[in-house]
């Protein structure tokens, strides 16, 4: 394959980096971190020492804290900041942005003050015009196992199937099958909405509750994030492919997976701020949790396990108290 045009990644944590590092494969990439100190760092030494650290930065990754520097003549934007950062950074990047680049959202998550998804932020601050040149990305991606080479898989979707197929070839490799779905909201959903089923399948750990709990609670955590996938305009048929299943289940138990690795030390007795503090690393399905119930309150849709895990992380609701209202909900039919 000829090499592609540059391309720009907005956000240096681990996941940025980690898009940085496949798609330079294929040609140039700049890599924009916002601390200007830290962006030097990574490209004095090429190795992104917080997030990655035995992970050597190709020649081919620039580093820069400058967005018009990353921005210039790039045909791909991949957005990889945290969620709640992604107004304020694609509103920054709007002026200097090629007309005819393409987005790439590689952010999972729900913006806390609204409950809009990821394209809808991105429509707000780029236009409805760039559309059609908007793709998401999401699967069962752990940033460690894909720079380790380990066999994975991902699904990029978008509204225009040309883009889709475009990023499809760029990113796939040896290593990384990749898929397309023309379902955006169902594959940007699945990927937001698991991060708080992961959370409580950590605390769930925590408390040694037991592999029959969890697998109730991660099955009836995916049968929330159907119910309000759909209500908001999502396939079904979505949320068991690999942006809802499959990451649900990754996420939900690999020692790897931020959002677990939270949830288990909130089990354990930490505080929210202890847990923050120990993870070190934004855990997406925090903010998640509050901005998925604005959705699911505006769509007038039940989703108890993400309510009851709201509870818990900003409303003082002890654990015992959550797990005791969810295991006395009415009884009903599974369907």
């Amino acid at each position: 394959m000829s090499e592609a045009p540059p391309a720009a990644v907005l956000g240096a944590g681990s996941w940025g980096t980690t898009l940085a590092w496949m798609l330079c494969a294929r040609g140039e990439v700049r890599l924009w971190c916002r601390d200007a100190k830290r962006a030097a760092a990574i490209a004095r030494t090429r190795r992104n020492t917080r997030y990655l650290p035995d992970l050597a930065l190709p020649e081919a990754i620039r580093v820069s804290a400058s967005l018009d520097e990353c921005l210039a003549g790039a045909g791909l934007v991949v957005l990889a900041t945290p969620a709640q950062a992604a107004r304020e950074v694609l509103s920054q990047a709007a002026p200097h942005w090629a007309p005819d680049a393409s987005l790439l959202i590689g952010s999972k998550g729900l913006e806390l003050a609204t409950g809009l998804r990821m394209t809808q932020v991105a429509a707000e601050t780029l236009g409805e015009g760039a559309a059609g040149r908007v793709a998401v990305l999401s699967g069962p991606n752990l940033s460690r196992e894909i720079v380790a080479g380990l066999p994975a898989t991902t699904v990029i979707a978008s509204e225009s199937a040309a883009v889709a197929s475009a990023l499809q070839q760029r990113f796939g490799s040896s290593a990384l099958r990749v898929y397309t779905n023309d379902d955006v909201t169902g594959v940007e959903l699945g990927g937001a909405l698991k991060n708080p089923i992961a959370v409580a399948a950590g605390i769930c750990d925590g408390l040694r509750h037991g592999d029959n709990a969890k697998s109730a609670l991660v099955t009836r955590g995916l049968a929330e994030i159907t119910r309000l996938g759909v209500a908001a305009g999502a396939r079904a048929s979505t949320f068991a492919g690999l942006s809802g299943l499959g990451d649900l289940i990754t996420t939900a138990y690999s020692d790897l997976s931020r959002n677990h690795r939270l949830g288990r030390m909130l089990g354990e007795g930490r505080s929210l701020t202890e847990a923050q503090a120990a993870l070190g690393q934004v855990a997406e399905g925090v903010p998640t949790a509050e901005a998925a119930c604005v959705l699911a309150e505006r769509l007038g849709v039940e989703v108890p396990i993400i309510a009851e895990l709201r509870a818990v992380l900003f409303r003082g609701k002890p654990l015992g108290e959550a797990i005791g209202a969810l295991m006395q909900r009415d009884l009903r039919g599974e369907r």
